[in-house]
């Protein structure tokens, strides 16, 4: 699973998430692109069951890249803890998501086996995304 190795601070405060994504909303790397529609908190684990998801339906052929870091911890307390005695340990990391993010790219496969693995992984995220394709894409299988 994807974590920073290491941080400047332990904990984050929560934070709010406004307004569309400021950078990395165009394809840069890939022909197709999996694009958040909603915003929202991406945890490692949605991020890495996506990311396999996607790898094994394409079999391992063409190039992946995963365009966003989890990088943001989450603290929690421990289950029948009274209120008070300060903030929890952190318990997983998020990456926060704005609406028009890049999150997956795919490149080197076919048009209809890259929608397949793109729907499979959005599957597993908890905001909503579209596929999106490089604007005069001629697919390589046509």
């Amino acid at each position: 699973m994807m974590q920073p190795a290491r941080t400047k601070y332990r904990k984050a405060h929560k934070g709010r998430i406004h307004g569309k994504a400021k950078g990395g909303s165009a394809l840069n790397f890939g022909a197709f692109g999996l694009k958040a529609l909603t915003a929202g908190r991406v945890t490692a684990r949605e991020l890495e069951a996506c990311r396999r998801a996607i790898t094994r339906h394409i079999k391992r052929s063409g190039r992946m890249w995963i365009r966003v870091f989890p990088d943001v911890p989450v603290s929690k307390k421990p289950t029948e803890v009274r209120m008070g005695k300060g903030k929890g340990a952190p318990e997983y990391w998020v990456v926060r998501i704005e609406p028009g993010k890049i999150m997956f790219e795919l490149d080197g496969v076919p048009t209809t086996l890259a929608n397949e693995a793109f729907m499979l992984g959005a599957a597993k995220l908890s905001v909503r995304t579209k596929i999106v394709v490089r604007p005069g894409h001629v697919s390589a299988a046509a």
